[in-house]
């Protein structure tokens, strides 16, 4: 989808321009220059396959179709009452420049509280880190990173962009994060899958909507989720011989992603949550460190494995070419690059394809002994969240749900 015959794509609204940059300028430096970071991802972000002005618009105006209509149908598969008003968080079409920009804003909410603590507890290196070549030299590798993603995500939905602070610092109006559909994306696998337009677009939707309601149903998640990223990099920072050593692991545990192809693949998280296993791990020695991202990796599990099993229920009643939209996708699956694989294993996206079926098994064995409005009760509170034990063993978060009731 070439931007010059495009529309022009939903832009994320970041307050105005004149703000930001007063903003910035009262801001402290931090060890990411995020403005060249936005600058890059944008502009190393691959262009969509070729589309007239008409097909691209037909191709907005179906995917904002889609999403509207799938809503229905989340709610009745997930009981989740939050599904009947999503008024709370937006609805984007971009295009893959947009997305690569508009996640480096989410790095920036989750990890500004990171930064404050450094600052505070290690402010000679701090000082060190936010040197302009530094800065720039981080910035950059970020952005080219999202910009590779950004070919690639079909769907995210962004729950900490809620969190971002505004002008005057403080967090931005509105309780809930922005679903992003990319559309150019959407547009280039439908084609190479060849399946009905009409029917990949809802099954695209289906699988994001699904992210939004949980976050609607949880209002306290992203928040949660924040504090436990923002535990875990602060933590990783304090224990390491080199501020910068630390950095690129930060990112890589607070990276925000996407769904490549809704319930199917591991592209990256569709809800901004750490893919916590890999290479990550050999770098965590203590024992609170193994704690938080144990508790990481529970949440993803969940979330992922939920929307799974929502997928499942889906029919032909919903998407008529269901079956072979799954199959199709599948085959496209086994059928990437070994550049392709070996980049997706060095950003942890191998790790979410276990943590899908962990999650998925976890949900489906509650849900059979339950029901779905048993298990719905793990969006009423933290402490009702399961634990990494529990992912792999059901019947103990269960055995805790009905010692609790």
């Amino acid at each position: 989808m070439n931007r010059p015959e495009n529309p022009t794509p939903d832009e994320p609204p970041t307050s105005d321009a004149r703000g930001d940059a007063a903003a910035a300028e009262r801001a402290p430096a931090q060890p990411i220059d995020w403005a060249v970071a936005a600058r890059t991802a944008a502009a190393l972000a691959p262009p969509g396959p070729r589309m007239s002005a008409r097909q691209a618009r037909a191709e907005t105006e179906g995917l904002r179709a889609a999403a509207e209509a799938s809503v229905p149908h989340v709610h009745r598969l997930t009981r989740l009452a939050a599904a009947e008003d999503l008024r709370d968080s937006q609805l984007l079409v971009v295009d893959r420049g947009t997305w690569a920009k508009a996640n480096t804003h989410s790095f920036q909410a989750l990890l500004r509280p990171t930064f404050d603590h450094l600052a505070r507890t290690r402010p000679g290196e701090y000082r060190t880190s936010t040197h302009p070549l530094a800065t720039r030299a981080t910035a950059t590798e970020l952005g080219g990173i999202l910009a590779w993603l950004s070919s690639k995500v079909l769907g995210q939905y962004d729950p900490f962009s809620a969190l971002a602070p505004g002008p005057d610092g403080d967090r931005r109006p509105g309780s809930g994060g922005r679903l992003m559909l990319v559309a150019p994306n959407v547009a280039m696998v439908r084609a190479e899958l060849n399946v009905i337009p009409e029917d990949f677009r809802m099954w695209v939707c289906l699988h994001e909507q699904t992210h939004r309601v949980q976050f609607a149903a949880a209002p306290w998640l992203a928040e949660h989720l924040r504090d436990e990223i923002t535990g875990f990099t602060s933590a990783m920072f304090d224990k390491s011989e080199s501020l910068s050593g630390r950095l690129r692991a930060a990112l890589l545990a607070a990276r925000p992603g996407g769904d490549e192809a809704g319930p199917a693949d591991g592209a990256a998280d569709g809800h901004g949550v750490p893919a916590p296993r890999g290479g990550l791990m050999a770098a965590l020695h203590d024992k609170e460190d193994r704690a938080r991202m144990s508790r990481l990796t529970a949440v993803m599990s969940l979330l992922e494995g939920h929307a799974n099993v929502v997928m499942d229920g889906v029919d032909a009643s919903v998407v008529s070419s269901v079956k072979t939209i799954r199959r199709r996708f599948g085959e496209r699956q086994q059928r990437r690059s070994p550049l392709d694989r070996w980049v997706r294993r060095m950003l942890g996206m191998d790790a979410k394809m276990r943590q899908y079926q962990d999650g998925q098994r976890f949900v489906t064995a509650v849900v059979e002994q339950l029901g779905m409005d048993g298990f719905n009760v793990v969006w009423d509170a933290p402490e009702l969240l399961p634990t990494e034990a529990e992912i792999h063993a059901p019947e103990q978060w269960v055995r805790r749900i009905r010692a609790t009731a």
